[in-house]
């Protein structure tokens, strides 16, 4: 049979890796944590120790108010069961008894004597009263056998029910609106018992015919129905709603408070559910161990034994703290002192220096040991001002040197000088006694001198106000007053604000702005006023100095915080005088471009008159010869001169055309249609393309808007176009095939102009040269060899003037140029357009 092991040795075996590494873990804290944890060791096991006793005595306490308040809770609900049963089986009575007076089944005697017994049997019920529905009394009864006081005869208002705004009279309103028995809340009666009623409505087939109220005594209540081995146990108490004591199965002492038990339990009087709360009261019984001398033997010890460890603990503690403040306290000033900017001084009372900080040594160029302990003059004093220095230290000792500092000159140890800015306050110790001054300063040398650059700037600024050439002037709004106005402006207006008014408004009306946009309170402007990018600039001319002058204006907030409006006006009359020149010649060079035109234009002409003029002769000779022989008839010679009259129409067309398009006019905008302006274009055009054996292709999209354009330099744009491309194919000889001119006029949307007509010159040449398209439009810059520059130049000028774009572009057959394409666009309001996608109409010219 084996051995038992020895637990002595198993626990030992168990618990010594536990007890070494313990060890070690306590050899490797400090002497200082070993200190703390010696002082707290026996501290925590005193605490654990009181705390078992006191979790103990917790634990037993709790389990005899657990049972304690379960009894209470458990007879309380008892009484309150009975008080509910008693107060439901009175109302069904009372219910019987209201609908027999209903029903007539009874009059007011048969009433008194089944009220006077149904009293008798209930000594909880004091008056039991037949109210009528005009709150008179039809009959009532007294369970003593005698009315009180204050009981009325029958057929007078009833005492319970006055007429002002009490208890019972608001629950007798109550119930003659919601047809049902209410309970009133607990009141006192005519004698001063505290009392509740049920009020029980009478309705028959007229309506509300009155009540039948039943008068409960509370502690009447309480004292009949509340079990005796409930009340032997528990004290049953009832409560109004101020929670005071109105009844109670107890009866205390006469002038002795009550105290208040430890264990309660409150439920509502049911089923009245008046306000009324009956409470349960209960008692601890069981007090020994709180009062058990060894108890209170083990605590006292144990609080002796931890205010001691406690006392020691805080003061190795406050010990700690103290060291460590002290420390931090010194490490916090000496940073201070040497990161701050500000240079700081003391004196003591006999003016010598104690203290300096490294910040004033840096400034001065001296050591802590060159400062500390000198008299006046001090070193950092310059030699020129000593008096002047000690003067202010005689007022600085004083007392009397000025809040806002005053303003010095500083030496430093190199002899350079410096300004600084010195504010002295008294250095008061600890007891309240001042010991001396501490005077802080700053360097203020860069500031002055940002204070004299901004000086400079505005005296510059203002110099440069006054040089403009243009009128400068600021007006305040809300007083109309002239605020600023500079040399040009005085020059030309003078000091008034007239001039500003009448360049910024319509002469004679008063500057303003709408309600909307200034603060009725303060008078500044709206945000979104003063942010703006200010107004367009707008061409105003002054008849009292035949000037004209461009004008801007926008909204400030002036230097005072009122609204301000500033304007600068530049006189412009030279440069409108060269534009209206600019005009006139541009207007010349379209003249002379359309003659140009004709020109090179002049051997096509004569050829397309050449055709008409041949034929007519030719009609006109064989015409001559036929009536010489006598061998035509009326008819034939009517058919003849109707085709002379057509050729003479084809001449007369083509010279009125050209007379139109070359005739000098002034440029006229009107409302045109793309399609006839193509269509002269065409005409136009068309004797050059055959001269030059090229095709022409047009392409107009039906239902197109209509243009406001000058129709006859659209014209002269497209001619232009539709020239040069021909050129350029004549010139490079290419073969039939790719003798093509492609015209096509289609909507377009453009995301800078919007709604647009696009016209477009397609051809088949060999395109233009890549330096050249960048060129194209500037003054006597030309392809050909021939050209004078100056075509597509002023074709760009005519389409940007109707606000269009011109661009010009090769077209591409993988990387070989197939072509050439010009367009260029005008805008047009797509909102009057109908439609700007209809079939399209296409035509071919020979």
């Amino acid at each position: 049979m084996p051995l038992r092991p020895d637990w002595s040795q198993s626990l030992q075996t168990l618990f010594r890796p536990a007890l070494a590494a313990a060890t070690r873990w306590w050899r490797r804290q400090s002497p200082a944590r070993q200190d703390r944890f010696a002082t707290l060791g026996p501290l925590l096991s005193v605490l654990l120790f009181l705390g078992t006793i006191v979790l103990a005595f917790w634990y037993l306490r709790n389990e005899e108010i657990e049972r304690e308040s379960e009894a209470v809770k458990r007879d309380t609900e008892i009484a309150q069961q009975q008080l509910r049963l008693r107060l439901i089986e009175n109302q069904e009575q009372m219910a019987r008894i209201a609908r027999e007076i209903v029903t007539r089944a009874i009059d007011t005697y048969e009433f008194s004597a089944q009220a006077s017994a149904f009293a008798r049997e209930r000594p909880e019920v004091m008056h039991i009263t037949w109210l009528s529905a005009r709150r008179e009394r039809r009959a009532s009864v007294a369970s003593t056998g005698f009315q009180a006081p204050t009981l009325m005869a029958p057929g007078s208002a009833d005492p319970s029910m006055p007429q002002g705004n009490n208890v019972p009279d608001q629950t007798f309103v109550a119930v003659r609106e919601r047809r049902q028995p209410l309970y009133t809340g607990a009141f006192n009666d005519a004698v001063g018992n505290l009392v509740f009623q049920l009020q029980v409505p009478l309705i028959d087939r007229h309506g509300f015919a009155g009540v039948l109220i039943a008068e409960y005594g509370v502690e009447a209540l309480l004292r009949y129905y509340v079990p005796s081995e409930v009340a032997s146990r528990h004290a049953i108490a009832v409560l109004d709603p101020n929670e005071l004591v109105v009844a109670s199965t107890v009866t205390p002492m006469p002038g002795v408070t009550p105290g208040k038990a430890a264990i309660l339990h409150e439920v509502p009087l049911a089923p009245a559910l008046n306000g009324l709360v009956l409470r349960g009261q209960g008692y601890r019984t069981s007090i020994g161990l709180i009062s058990n001398t060894l108890f209170w033997m083990v605590v006292a010890l144990a609080t002796l034994t931890v205010w001691m460890l406690l006392g020691t603990w805080r003061h190795m503690r406050r010990r700690l703290h103290m060291q460590n403040a002290l420390l931090a306290e010194t490490n916090f000033r000496r940073a201070m002192e040497n990161s701050m900017l500000t240079g700081m001084r003391a004196l003591d009372m006999e003016s010598r220096i104690v203290y300096v900080n490294p910040a004033f040594c840096a400034m001065t160029g001296f050591t802590e040991a060159e400062l500390l302990g000198h008299r006046p003059p001090f070193p950092h004093w310059p030699r020129d001002r000593i008096e002047e220095n000690q003067r202010l230290l005689d007022q600085e000792m004083q007392g009397r040197s000025p809040s806002g500092g005053i303003e010095v000159k500083v030496m430093r140890k190199d002899g350079s000088v410096f300004d600084a800015r010195m504010y002295v306050s008294p250095l008061v110790d600890a007891k309240g006694k001042q010991t001396g001054w501490m005077a802080s300063m700053t360097n203020i040398t860069e500031a002055k001198r940002v204070r004299d650059q901004l000086s400079a700037s505005h005296e510059r600024f203002t110099t440069v106000l006054e040089g403009l050439d243009a009128a400068v002037s600021v007006l305040s709004i809300p007083q109309q007053e002239l605020l600023f106005a500079n040399r040009s402006y005085r020059l030309w207006f003078g000091a008034e604000s007239l001039g500003h008014t009448q360049l910024a408004e319509q002469p004679g009306t008063q500057l303003s702005l709408p309600s909307d946009d200034v603060d009725d309170y303060s008078g500044l402007p709206a945000q979104p006023l003063t942010e703006g990018p200010g107004s367009s600039p707008r061409e105003v001319y002054v008849e009292q100095l035949e000037r004209w002058f461009d004008v801007r204006t926008r909204y400030l907030q002036w230097t005072d915080g009122r609204l301000a409006q500033m304007l600068i006006a530049t006189d412009i009359t030279a440069r409108r005088a060269a534009e209206q020149q600019a005009e006139a010649q541009a207007a010349k060079a379209q003249v002379t471009s359309r003659l140009i035109t004709m020109g090179e234009m002049a051997s096509s002409v004569a050829h397309e008159l050449n055709q008409p003029l041949t034929a007519i002769t030719n009609y006109c000779n064989g015409m001559i010869s036929r009536v010489r022989g006598d061998n035509i008839a009326k008819d034939d010679l009517l058919a003849a001169l109707e085709k002379t009259s057509k050729q003479a129409q084809r001449a007369g067309q083509v010279i009125h055309r050209i007379r139109a398009f070359v005739k000098r006019s002034e440029p006229q905008r009107q409302t045109a249609q793309a399609a006839d302006i193509v269509e002269d274009a065409v005409e136009l055009a068309s004797i050059e393309l055959r001269r030059r054996n090229v095709q022409l292709h047009t392409y107009v999209a039906q239902r197109l808007p209509a243009l406001m354009v000058d129709p006859i330099l659209i014209e002269q744009v497209l001619l232009n176009l539709l020239k040069n491309a021909a050129e350029a194919i004549d010139i490079a000889k290419l073969p039939p095939s790719r003798r093509h001119i492609e015209l096509r006029v289609v909507p377009r949307h453009m995301p800078d102009q919007g709604g647009t007509i696009e016209f477009s010159v397609q051809d088949m040449g060999p395109g233009l040269p890549e330096d050249a398209i960048n060129r194209i439009y500037e003054a006597f810059y030309s392809t050909k060899a021939d050209g004078l520059g100056i075509g597509l130049g002023l074709c760009r000028s005519i389409v940007e003037s109707h606000q269009g774009r011109l661009r010009a572009e090769n077209l591409y057959n993988g990387e070989l140029v197939s072509g050439c394409r010009f367009s260029f666009t005008i805008p047009v309001d797509l909102r009057h357009a109908d439609s700007l996608t209809p079939s399209p109409t296409a035509s071919t010219t020979p």
